[in-house]
């Protein structure tokens, strides 16, 4: 994987090394989560079970303790709706991240051609998934440890690993940033199987 850090923000500042994703079934353990998290972690809203108002107020709750905690907040949405937001960043596809300044810019890819696309778009960090089979794809193919890493060496910014993503899978993978959605909600709650 190329050592570079394509946007401003990064170059002073690295990524996390560890990312928490929100998803409306973790969503009643997210201030648990997000307390058991290493200092200065990043967390990615989601919420798209929420209608807009709703998803607003959930988001001002969590950014207030990602604030009090030292995380990173990033808005999966649009780039203005982000910055308005007051988020650091923005998530989604590569062609639909717009540039604003200050705001990082963080790719959800799949393959070495969504890579390349984000390569071309100059973003910040990549979440390369699915990594290993998770809840919402158990049958789905996932990357496997082999092939993650021959995308994730094409990459031009920093690449987190997503899907079934745990700290001892992260060890296995030998990867140093990851992103869990049920991995941290499951150590605040250990009665759940973890998996991302």
């Amino acid at each position: 994987m190329a050592g570079c850090y394509s946007g401003a923000m990064t170059r002073l500042k690295p990524l996390p090394a560890i990312w928490l994703i929100s998803d409306a079934r973790n969503d009643v353990r997210l201030e648990a989560a997000l307390a058991s998290l290493p200092d200065h972690s990043g967390f990615v809203f989601r919420h798209y079970h929420l209608k807009e108002k709703a998803r607003r107020a959930r988001y001002d709750e969590l950014l207030s303790l990602c604030r009090d905690l030292g995380h990173l907040m990033v808005l999966s949405g649009d780039a203005d709706t982000a910055l308005g937001w007051g988020a650091d960043g923005v998530y989604g596809p590569a062609e639909k991240l717009d540039v604003q300044p200050g705001l990082l810019r963080l790719a959800t890819v799949h393959d070495a051609h969504e890579v390349a696309s984000a390569n071309h778009a100059q973003v910040d960090g990549m979440f390369l998934s699915p990594v290993y089979p998770t809840r919402s794809h158990a049958d789905g193919t996932c990357l496997g440890i082999s092939n993650f890493h021959s995308i994730a060496a094409q990459a031009e910014s920093p690449v987190i690993a997503l899907g079934g993503m745990n700290a001892e899978r992260a060890r296995e993978l030998g990867w140093p940033r990851w992103a869990g959605i049920d991995a941290f909600c499951d150590e605040a709650n250990p009665r759940n199987p973890k998996d991302s």
